[in-house]
């Protein structure tokens, strides 16, 4: 492996499986660097493609998503880094993947848990084709001032504390990732800071060793010095003894491996790696400090003593003019997420919408106050969360029972009313559901299934005005205006219409007062002495009994009950309703396979 310095203020990658917050951290970590280019190039999330917002600083960017690593890779040639957030199922077939592509150069593995067979295999095949693997079981690594990956130390004030947002003279490398973090501030508070920081991983078999990295950190100018921390279990510390006798190594290494307290139990133990399992003595922390001393490494009686041993060996350095003062440089000022600030009390934003009718921040949604739950264990029918998600309470159950009646009566009146006309021609055109329904949906209006409102309207107003049925009707004559929901095409008044029926037989059953029904039965029989066709039809029967049930039911004030009817309330019944019988007609085509519908010519009046 060798060679030298991995990455570079102009570094980009390609990050494996989309996760925001790693992903803004390195973006943030960047704008903290005063990179001009985010490092993060693309994103790759098999099945999905498009673009994910972040912010870079102040700025919101759109980072391309690719659905393959080919893709990614074509389209981003630079990008020469591979960050693998994939779950340890499909990490190595992944992590096989980017190791083929003749533009990626390092590759890290985030995950634990990857079988070791495979983590050999991806060991082998990368040192074959002379590139880096990192992890798996990493957090990853950093170059102060120039580029991170993922998580790798932490938090931006942590970052900040540690001075990695420029770089320094050291040269660290870990098996553990939180060790990561305590070391980046050991060093931060005793040195001029980390040049270049890797946490290899906490596996048996890492993608690359502490002596790789340190042979590596040998090799680059700016490292003066390196530090070490192993741990207890396996022999990689052991090549590093090797490469410190054999001279490799010309820069002091502080090194220290944990686990010493093994010893203090009775039987072997499995500290958290799964790599950190002394497996005799040779393996055990005592044998490696001393090794590594003895190679002439600078390794210090205890961890508590570690502090100690960097800060002297960096003093030596600049005692003898190896190391210069860093010039310490301000970092920018990251800009706080709305989100965080507005929950630690340091702005305060306005809302772009409101609701009043339901609420899903909780454990479970609500409707109007009522949960989920209890709308379930209480028996709740639709009329009943209409109630709620319409008016915002729970009316009596007559209430919600006539709401069902209406929905169930008006579901559907025949394939050739124009509603369902429309839909049945979308859907035999080979349209979808959604098109099918809107296209029935769009006929309801003031000659189709929209009357109800009006009828409610004017019924309310000639009552509550007290105009006889007779000053009604010639009223509306002399404007021009067909009292709404009176007259049909079919009815007469020796053939009514069933469905008037039986809502004015629930409503005189159920109904506390029926006044504004009464009203609607006088004006009918005004009209029938004009014309047999002139009977209260359904939109008329809903319109005032829908006045009935608002009014007698004492949870409605005189203001509510006008808004309710000039809002249009009451046409959402029919359109609620007739939704349900266009869908049924919708799937009617599709199940019985009808052709594209084409209108006979004997049916149209060709004139001139």
């Amino acid at each position: 492996m060798a060679t030298g310095q991995l990455f570079s203020r102009t570094t980009q990658a390609l990050f494996y499986n989309y996760k925001q917050l790693p992903i803004q951290r390195m973006l943030d970590f960047d704008f903290l660097c005063g990179r001009e280019t985010p490092s993060v190039a693309g994103i790759i999330n098999p099945g999905a493609e498009g673009f994910q917002k972040l912010f870079f600083g102040q700025e919101e960017i759109a980072i391309p998503v690719h659905s393959t690593i080919e893709a990614a890779c074509a389209a981003h040639p630079t990008a020469d880094v591979f960050i693998n957030f994939a779950s340890f199922r499909s990490a190595a077939a992944s992590s096989k993947s980017a190791l083929k592509q003749p533009t990626i150069r390092v590759v890290a593995i985030i995950a634990e848990g990857v079988p070791e067979s495979d983590t050999k295999e991806l060991i082998a095949f990368a040192r074959e084709n002379n590139k880096v693997v990192i992890g798996p079981a990493t957090v990853g690594g950093i170059q102060a001032g120039a580029f991170k990956i993922g998580d790798t130390a932490g938090t931006i004030d942590n970052i900040i504390q540690c001075k990695l947002y420029r770089p320094g003279s050291v040269g660290f490398v870990s098996k553990s990732g939180g060790m990561s973090n305590e070391l980046y501030n050991t060093i931060a508070r005793v040195t001029d800071g980390i040049y270049e920081g890797i946490a290899i991983g906490g596996d048996v078999f890492p993608g690359s060793t502490l002596s790789d990295h340190v042979l590596r950190f040998n090799n680059i100018p700016q490292v003066k010095m390196m530090v070490v921390l192993g741990e207890l279990g396996g022999r990689d510390e052991y090549s590093l003894v090797e490469a410190l006798k054999q001279g490799k190594v010309n820069k002091p290494v502080v090194a220290w491996v944990s686990g010493t307290c093994a010893r203090l139990f009775k039987s072997e133990v499995q500290f958290g790696h799964a790599g950190a399992k002394s497996g005799g003595e040779m393996e055990s922390a005592q044998a490696k400090n001393q090794a590594l001393s003895e190679a002439g490494a600078v390794v210090p009686t205890s961890f508590e003593a570690l502090e100690i041993a960097i800060k002297e060996t960096f003093e030596r350095l600049v005692e003898g003019g190896k190391i210069t003062a860093v010039k310490e440089v301000t970092p920018p000022q990251i800009p706080e997420d709305l989100n965080i600030a507005i929950k630690s009390g340091k702005v305060r934003a306005p809302t772009h919408i409101i609701s009043t009718i339901s609420d899903d921040r909780g454990e479970e949604p609500c409707y109007a106050g009522v949960p989920m739950s209890s709308i379930v264990e209480q028996g709740y029918g639709v009329g009943d969360v209409i109630s709620l998600l319409w008016f915002k309470r729970s009316l009596p159950r007559y209430c919600t029972k006539f709401i069902e009646i209406c929905i169930m009566l008006c579901a559907d009146h025949g394939p050739c009313v124009s509603g369902a006309h429309n839909t049945i021609v979308t859907a035999r055109a080979g349209k979808d559901l959604v098109s099918s329904l809107v296209s029935g949906l769009l006929t309801i209006g003031p000659r189709f299934g929209g009357a109800i409102d009006d009828a409610a309207r004017y019924f309310k107003d000639a009552y509550d005005r007290g105009l006889t049925p007779y000053e009604f009707v010639e009223a509306m004559k002399k404007k021009g205006i067909r009292v709404p929901g009176i007259g049909h095409r079919i009815k007469r008044g020796d053939n009514r219409d069933k469905r008037v029926e039986l809502l004015q037989l629930f409503a005189r059953t159920n109904f506390p007062s029926v006044k504004y029904m009464e009203y609607a039965v006088q004006v009918e029989t005004y009209t029938l002495s004009k014309a047999n066709n002139l009977v209260l039809n359904v939109d008329g029967a809903i319109g005032s009994l829908f006045l009935d049930l608002l009014a007698g039911s004492g949870m409605f004030s005189k203001q509510e009950i006008d808004e309710i009817v000039e809002i249009g309330y009451l046409n959402g019944l029919f359109v609620l309703a007739r939704s349900i019988g266009l869908i049924g007609h919708t799937f009617d085509q599709k199940r019985l396979k009808q052709p594209l519908y084409r209108h006979p010519w004997e049916d149209v009046l060709y004139t001139k």
